[in-house]
């Protein structure tokens, strides 16, 4: 089975669970990810906005996320951007799907990807909710292995907090 394409918005790379869970299924190869320097400076000037991060932490995040996937990051035209008829704030994530190839958008602002904007360019934009239940479905196996990690991640980082504290 092919390996779909997708891109990342910064509102899915914002929330820390949720983007583990993506990384670590794009680690498993499950989908071939793909963002913007836009888009991670999107996600991580929230973060730090948000008091979730440090500027230096949230540099640290982008380093590890682009050495992780060095083939993630896609160059964005401005005039790609702006021909794009969706919201003019997201206007950068369809060209970055298009500039990937991609056929999916990861988002949880849906509003924002209408279909007219999207279909010329045979993208979709999922939820991350329907996107993560699609490869569950697809290899089910594989998302359980995912999750296990995570949660057995979280279980270390808990007790070493409870070390140190």
């Amino acid at each position: 089975m092919e390996v779909p394409s997708v891109v990342l918005d910064s509102c899915v790379i914002f929330p820390m669970p949720l983007c583990d869970t993506l990384l670590r299924a794009a680690e498993a190869e499950l989908y071939c990810v793909h963002f913007s320097q836009e888009i991670l400076d999107g996600a991580t000037r929230n973060l730090v906005k948000k008091g979730r991060m440090t500027e230096a932490k949230a540099a640290r995040f982008q380093a590890m996320i682009k050495n992780t996937f060095p083939d993630a990051t896609v160059e964005v035209p401005a005039s790609l951007v702006e021909a794009m008829t969706n919201h003019p704030g997201d206007r950068h994530v369809v060209a970055a799907a298009i500039v990937a190839n991609a056929k999916v958008i990861v988002t949880d602002n849906l509003k924002h990807f209408s279909k007219e904007a999207l279909e010329p360019y045979g993208i979709e934009a999922q939820h991350p909710d329907v996107f993560l239940t699609e490869l569950f479905d697809n290899d089910p196996d594989s998302m359980i292995e995912v999750i296990r990690q995570q949660a057995n991640a979280a279980r270390t980082a808990e007790k070493i907090d409870k070390c140190i504290v």
